[in-house]
């Protein structure tokens, strides 16, 4: 007798923005994961798509293709193809997010959202959160906007030009030690200012979001989708060991 063919919902991923951080979300789902045999993993559908215009150019430099209509174009091939929900890796990308719900049938799991009620649940109102993100987010206030509903301030780093090179430079070669210790210097600075925890919302700075030395609490947005995703799937998450 064979066993049971188990069924989860898939997951379509919107991809690509930049393909080590999709990669980085599909370890970390992996890893997230309850499992006993290659069945009891998250089913997903992954649209790797480097070629989406920048973000950060349209928006930030007011140059450069609109990137709206190519996540359009993903979001539509991923729930034709099955995905009962979608996610995208990139917060900068979640700019368009209200375009890409207005074109499917399926949910998108937003992931400065989810976090930004994380951050909410474990706070009292008037709390400071420091937010570590691209200066395109920052500039259209898609954290501060979310936070703000509950009541919540924002703070930002005072050198964004180091936060966007630093971006710029993990994207063209990875992260180096020098960008963990911008990150964990810029942690320190907004704990000085009053913030009572972190928001890591860029995915490039999630991929050393665990070696940022930070003296208040870290929260990253990757970890609060990668709970989304399992979740939604079905799937079982992992337990931390005792």
């Amino acid at each position: 007798m064979q066993d049971a063919v188990k069924s989860f919902r898939k997951v379509g991923v919107l991809g690509g923005m930049g393909a080590e951080a999709t990669l980085e979300l599909m370890k970390r789902i992996l890893d997230a994961t309850e499992v006993e045999d290659d069945q009891d993993h998250v089913p997903l559908f992954v649209d790797l798509n480097p070629q989406v215009p920048s973000r950060i150019r349209f928006i930030v430099e007011k140059e450069g293709a609109d990137p709206g209509p190519i996540l359009i174009e993903m979001a539509k091939r991923l729930e034709t193809a099955g995905a009962r929900a979608l996610a995208m890796p990139c917060n900068t990308a979640h700019l368009f997010a209200p375009q890409i719900e207005a074109a499917v049938n399926i949910p998108l799991l937003n992931m400065p959202k989810r976090a930004c009620e994380q951050a909410a649940a474990q706070m009292d109102e008037g709390d400071v959160v420091g937010i570590l993100a691209s200066p395109a987010t920052n500039s259209t206030g898609l954290f501060s906007d979310m936070l703000k509903r509950s009541g919540l301030v924002s703070r930002y780093p005072e050198q964004e030009d180091e936060i966007l090179a630093s971006i710029r430079r993990i994207k063209r070669s990875g992260p180096s030690e020098a960008d963990i210790a911008l990150l964990s210097r810029e942690a320190r600075d907004l704990a000085r200012r009053g913030a009572s925890c972190v928001i890591i919302g860029c995915s490039e700075f999630s991929l050393v979001s665990k070696e940022i030395e930070s003296p208040i609490p870290v929260l990253d947005t990757l970890d609060v989708l990668v709970h989304e995703i399992v979740t939604f799937s079905g799937a079982r998450i992992r337990q931390p060991s005792k």
